[in-house]
């Protein structure tokens, strides 16, 4: 028998192909992908892999004018090998044998894939993706706020993955009191101005990241906070916590939490003033659930809500973990706005697997006036006009009567919704099932009205809804909520809630007393008596 060697054939542009020598010569897969009813070539995801699961190959673009992004990342059982590209003809040098190729495009188009052959001959390939849903023409408009990519790629991303915002890490700091350009992650000078990769595609380039991992030269990790939409370089480093949020929030920029369960996201959400809270961030991905086991020192242990298993959380599990404290600090008077982020780009995830949808149509006078625009995006994901989602689509509507909180809305979704839940205040006060409500299975679009007694007290509402796939991974969508105020009546929190939130608080001050100065301290004890001041009115 001879041996057959693999070789590793470097183009020009840079892109990496596996191509067999000896006995079997490498031959041509190309293709087209294409919008089912339009006809017309779309920019998509396109992932190769050998049909006994052992290999993967990326494309290149076939037109001088196109671009073609490969992006192989794996972490654990999780792997994550594609090729983003533009909306031109690909081609791939791919040794004989089978393959299954797998296209997808966002959220709105559904996956496609085909099973082709490969023999000693060019083979030509068409797949076409089918839309199932157009959000844009509903006036809700993508975006992912936690990216890893370098700016040049992104036109490419932002297109393939149909991403009508995407927020880069530009600057990424991980040593406390170090200045954010000291992390810059381009070479190139960072842009100020919004990119556009077509008019309703866009890019803000400059965004900082703090993510503290060591606190001067000694491995300590107090956590992230993201700064999206800053106008020039942040000139402080951090801790301290208020100054650099005064600075960000001074340049228009927005605090993102970036992540619940960071060793001091309880600290930073009442001290900084966080405007965004991630529903769904940076450890939910298209593969499988990975850090089991992560920051399980932190988690809500008394709170049967948070599912873990022997490995530490589930998928599930992780989800509520950051939905519990999400609704506690709500429940605490910090009205933070969902927002949803990747970090493509250091994880095994497509851009805009979680993404957060803002809407800016719906009768809005500026929408009319002026079209999409990278601000107003801003601005009304800032004002909560917005859903988080890995997959079905979720828009409601309020109205209110003297006593009573209406609630109308709809789900879209291309895989039947197990359930949809209404949140009041944390807890779930109504829930449909789909073996319950036969209209949950007749189609892509369930309708609902409900309405919530505001009579009692102050109140939040908001809505979650539950996609099985084929394969048995649920996807999620989750809507900001709507505040109802009642003067004299405020929300009160549960006491578990607030207790919990105070234990976090005593159990970083004590970890951190021997490594932070007591100035920084003294952040973490504004913290703690914000929510100690909470028990008085809990329940």
């Amino acid at each position: 028998m001879s041996i057959v060697r693999v070789l590793l054939i470097v183009s020009l542009t840079g892109f990496v192909f596996p191509v067999l020598s000896g006995e079997l010569s490498a031959a041509s897969l190309q293709g087209e992908i294409r919008d089912a009813e339009s006809g017309h070539l779309l920019p998509a995801r396109l992932y190769i892999q050998s049909a006994d699961g052992t290999r993967w190959y990326f494309a290149k673009s076939a037109d001088e004018h196109g671009s073609a992004i490969v992006y192989d990342r794996a972490r654990e059982k999780s792997i994550e090998k594609h090729t983003t590209l533009s909306a031109h003809p690909f081609v791939a040098e791919v040794p004989p044998g089978k393959y299954a190729l797998t296209v997808e495009r966002g959220k709105e188009y559904l996956t496609a894939t085909k099973e082709v052959e490969v023999t000693d001959k060019p083979v030509d390939v068409k797949i076409e993706l089918k839309r199932w849903i157009n959000m844009a023409q509903r006036g809700w408009y993508s975006g992912d706020t936690h990216v890893h990519r370098p700016i040049s790629e992104l036109s490419n991303v932002a297109l393939a993955e149909d991403l009508n915002m995407v927020y880069p890490m530009s600057q990424w700091v991980t040593v406390t009191h170090t200045l954010p350009e000291k992390g810059r992650v381009d070479p190139q000078p960072i842009p100020t101005a919004p990119i556009f990769a077509d008019p309703t595609h866009a890019i803000v380039p400059f965004n900082t990241e703090y993510e503290i991992f060591s606190v001067g030269p000694k491995r300590h990790t107090l956590g992230a906070v993201l700064i999206l939409g800053q106008k020039e370089p942040l000139k402080i480093g951090i801790p301290p916590l208020k100054a650099v949020a005064e600075e960000a929030h001074r340049q228009g920029g927005l605090l993102d939490l970036e992540k619940h369960s960071w060793a001091w996201t309880p600290i930073i959400a009442p001290v900084m003033k966080a405007d965004l809270y991630p529903l769904s961030n940076n450890h939910i991905w298209r593969t499988e659930f990975a850090f089991k086991s992560w920051t399980i020192e932190n988690n809500w242990r008394d709170n049967p809500r948070i599912e873990t298993d022997k490995e530490g959380f589930t998928e599930l599990g992780w989800l509520h973990f950051g939905w519990e404290q999400y609704y506690a600090m709500l429940n605490c008077g910090l009205r933070m706005r969902p927002t949803a982020g990747t970090a493509n780009g250091v994880h095994p995830v497509p851009a805009g697997f979680s993404r957060v949808y803002v809407q800016l149509g719906d009768d809005d006078d500026e929408f009319a006036r002026r079209g999409f625009s990278p601000a107003l995006w801003q601005m009304r994901l800032n004002e909560g006009r917005s859903f988080v989602t890995t997959g079905p689509m979720l828009t409601f509507r309020t109205s209110e009567t003297p006593n009573e909180l209406l609630i109308s809305g709809a789900v879209f979704s291309s895989q039947p919704i197990e359930r949809l839940e209404i949140i009041r205040n944390g807890e779930v006060v109504t829930t449909v099932n789909g073996e319950q409500e036969r209209s949950l299975r007749d189609g892509p679009v369930t309708e609902f009205d409900r309405s919530i007694d505001k009579r009692n007290e102050s109140a939040w509402v908001a809505l979650r809804c539950f996609e099985r796939q084929p394969n048995g991974r649920i996807r999620f969508a989750h809507s900001a909520p709507v505040f109802v105020d009642v003067p004299g009546k405020p929300i009160r929190p549960r006491r578990d809630q607030v207790r919990y939130l105070i234990q976090r608080c005593e159990e970083e001050i004590a970890r951190n007393k021997e490594v932070l100065s007591d100035a920084e301290l003294a952040e973490y004890r504004e913290a703690l008596e914000f929510y100690r001041s909470k028990l008085t009115t809990a329940r």
